[in-house]
């Protein structure tokens, strides 16, 4: 796994405005949570086959949950 460079991690530190372990334990779980939910969001886009809120290259039955009404 390659490492970042010097210049990228100063970046990081002076832009997340991180002075402490907790400071950095809570960007690096920030920027996790982001990087993670890009990856689902990825996931979902090439098994259904449409970016969300195409409408219009919906060629497929299989769907992303929609916003109607549902009743338990």
């Amino acid at each position: 796994m390659a490492t970042l460079p010097k210049e990228v991690l100063r970046n990081m530190i002076v832009d997340g405005d991180l002075k402490t372990v907790n400071d950095l334990h809570t960007y690096l779980k920030e920027m996790f949570k982001d990087a993670l939910q890009e990856m689902l969001e990825a996931e979902l886009e090439v098994e259904l086959g449409y970016v969300k809120g195409d409408k219009k290259n919906k060629n497929t039955d299989n769907r992303r949950n929609g916003t109607t009404k549902k009743t338990v």
